[in-house]
């Protein structure tokens, strides 16, 4: 018996319900349909995923294809086999001229431009985006009209007007809005206005080396959010993120409005069926006195390994294609609410009558390909999110920030100005060490002070579902 070509593919086991179960039926039905291979799924801790793959990789052993988490993409491209030659390699130019793998065909021209573009850094698009999200506003609508409001807020001051409105509501809720303190919704803001979090154009031009988190766009939603919170408009849980805390908030009506992320689709609509409401849903409102400039979105993508053997490359990249066949990125869409990342995959669920039946899946595919009506501007909206070193760790830096400010009262702009100062000393301790030569490939700066829980694409543990929303309810 022939031997088969292993295709070793490590992921971030994201711990939803039957997450891993799928990634290892994938691998089973690749290797049914091409059975000269095999391919391993290993599924590993999301929060020190990085660290643990460089570790592995030190120790001699390396996967064919790993799934980063998108503020991981430096990291990715700063990675070094033990000879200190790139751990990965570019997707784009493996695939090259290629119109096919093993028969599957490459679809990397029909990727939602949105995604396309956001991994795209300094000309190339190194990694393939396999999950993605946005930032959506999510109503009761009977609360709404309880409040006399006929539509969901598109600005922020839409958003303070339907607040105001709500609080006037005779036994109401105890507050209008809540929304987890987490950077998913700082960069969400920061977008929409054209803000950015580093130099270099949030590092797209060049390696990143200056942090500003005082900035105008920055301060201007800084100021707004917490001009909520002191209205007594805002609910603020006190957690770090506490995206459970927020969406049962959401479940028991103690909101009229939950902003959060657009993977949240499916556990929000559960949460609105357990509260007895009909659940709304529109896009993340922008600033009124800033023009509409684009949207940030989150998710992973896949990298490829550097120097592999010839024909496990080319398993790889058939793999790759094949995960992204419209089926499979239709039904990801389907199980845990996550953009269909290509439009043959949209195109299919549209045919299907999928969203015509859940038409609030749609909206993050189709907000995304162009800016709102109301702006008069066509177009698609730019994904310039930052791609800096210890992403994560600043995001530690700008929510304890933003929680003096909401809890204890800080000035916010003495607040973000020492948050500046504390997030430029972890990027120079990073571009320190992915800078010199040689470097450990273990030894990336950060992976001992994140402790939170800032996965906005699998924001809940087992227990807090079992807690918000039951698994079996």
């Amino acid at each position: 018996m022939t031997s088969k070509i292993d295709i070793d593919v490590w992921v971030a086991d994201l711990n939803f319900p039957g997450w891993m179960d799928r990634w290892h039926a994938q691998a089973a039905e690749f290797g049914r349909i091409h059975p000269e291979y095999r391919v391993n799924v290993r599924g590993m801790n999301f929060f020190s995923f990085p660290e643990d793959v460089a570790k592995e990789v030190a120790e001699g052993r390396r996967p064919a294809l790993a799934e980063y988490y998108f503020y991981a993409n430096q990291v990715a491209r700063d990675a070094v086999a033990p000879d200190g030659s790139p751990l990965w390699t570019s997707v784009t130019k493996a695939v090259g001229d290629r119109t096919e793998f093993l028969g599957e065909p490459v679809m990397l021209d029909d990727l939602h431009p949105a995604f396309r573009d956001y991994y795209t850094v300094w000309g190339d698009m190194d990694s393939l985006p396999s999950v993605g999200t946005t930032s959506l506003l999510f109503a009761n609508r009977e609360l709404l009209d309880k409040a006399g409001v006929s539509e969901l807020p598109k600005t922020w001051d839409d958003v303070t007007s339907v607040c105001e409105a709500v609080s006037r509501i005779q036994d109401g809720p105890s507050h209008a809005i809540t929304w987890s303190n987490h950077g998913t919704f700082v960069q969400q803001a920061l977008a929409t206005q054209g803000g950015f979090l580093t130099d270099n154009r949030n590092g797209r031009d060049a390696r990143a080396t200056k942090m500003e988190l005082a900035s105008k766009e920055m301060m201007t939603w800084v100021e707004w959010w917490n001009g909520l919170h002191k209205a007594g408009h805002y609910l603020y849980t006190g957690g770090y993120p506490d995206w459970a805390g927020t969406l049962q908030a959401y479940r028991d009506a103690h909101v009229a409005i939950r902003i959060s992320s657009s993977n949240d689709v499916n556990y929000m609509a559960h949460a609105a069926k357990l509260g007895g409401f009909t659940m709304d849903v529109d896009v993340f409102p922008h600033n009124d006195n800033s023009p509409y400039v684009g949207n940030a979105v989150a998710g992973t993508s896949m990298w490829l390994g550097n120097n592999l053997d010839e024909d496990v490359q080319e398993g790889a990249l058939a793999f790759l294609m094949w995960m992204h066949n419209p089926v499979n990125v239709a039904q990801r869409h389907k199980d845990n609410s996550f953009a269909p990342i290509t439009k043959a995959s949209y195109d299919l669920l549209k045919d299907e009558g999928w969203f015509e039946q859940h038409p609030y899946h749609a909206l993050t595919y189709d907000h995304l390909l162009d800016f709102p009506a109301s702006t008069g501007r066509k177009g698609i909206p730019l994904s310039e999110g930052a791609v800096f070193g210890d992403f994560a760790g600043v995001q530690d830096v700008m929510v304890h920030a933003m929680g003096d400010v909401l809890a204890r009262g800080a000035d916010p702009f003495d607040r973000f100005t020492q948050a500046t100062g504390e997030a430029q000393k972890l990027l120079d301790a990073y571009n320190h060490w992915a800078l010199r030569t040689p470097r450990r490939a273990a030894d990336i700066p950060g992976s001992s002070h994140r402790v939170e829980f800032w996965n906005d694409v699998a924001p809940y543990t087992a227990q807090d579902m079992e807690n918000v929303v039951p698994l079996n309810g």
